[in-house]
């Protein structure tokens, strides 16, 4: 019963939102999520910065996304492990409007690839909403093929993980 409670709250919770593999190629693919947050702009910001209170810890290298950080002034979305760190991610741009960050989530650091990940916060027609687009571009070379190997898996974790910090600015709560 609480598996279906949750998976109808989610279903609630999902309000325009888009998630699609748009383009993919031998070479790459782009993943893009659009969805709309009862939340202004920068409340939406400020939390996606605060990555360990949303990121699921299935996917994080410790199993804890309280390890998790996005650290402007070094740039940094990394992850505290036992013995070291991971940096997932570097930040490239910070502005009021927008976060890009370079680098090859998860797996993808085992394969030749690399990627550009932009969240774009955007007022909606009520400006105490926030139209949140989040794109990953994956260029570069894996074995099998990047795009046949890891297009739809990609997606579907980084639409898991926006998913998670729609939630939490929703509800106070990731799952």
């Amino acid at each position: 019963m609480k598996t279906i409670l949750a998976a109808v709250a989610a279903l609630s919770l999902a309000g325009a939102a888009r998630a699609e593999v748009v383009d993919q190629s031998p070479q790459g693919f782009e993943s893009l999520h659009t969805l709309t947050i009862a939340a202004p702009p920068a409340k939406v910001r400020a939390a996606t910065l605060e990555v360990g209170r949303w990121w699921s810890s299935a996917h994080s290298w410790s199993g804890d996304a309280r390890n998790l950080s996005i650290d402007l002034a070094t740039g940094c979305f990394c992850e505290k492990l036992k013995d070291g760190f991971v940096r997932h991610m570097t930040v490239v741009y910070a502005g009021e409007n927008a976060l890009r960050l370079s680098g090859a989530l998860g797996p993808l650091q085992f394969t030749g690839a690399s990627g550009h990940m932009a969240f774009n916060f955007k007022a909606g027609a009520d400006p105490n909403t926030t139209v949140l687009t989040v794109t990953y571009d994956v260029g570069g070379y894996a074995k099998g093929g990047l795009a046949e190997q890891w297009a739809k898996p990609v997606d579907g974790v980084i639409g898991e993980q926006v998913g998670r910090l729609k939630m939490l600015l929703e509800t106070g709560k990731t799952g």
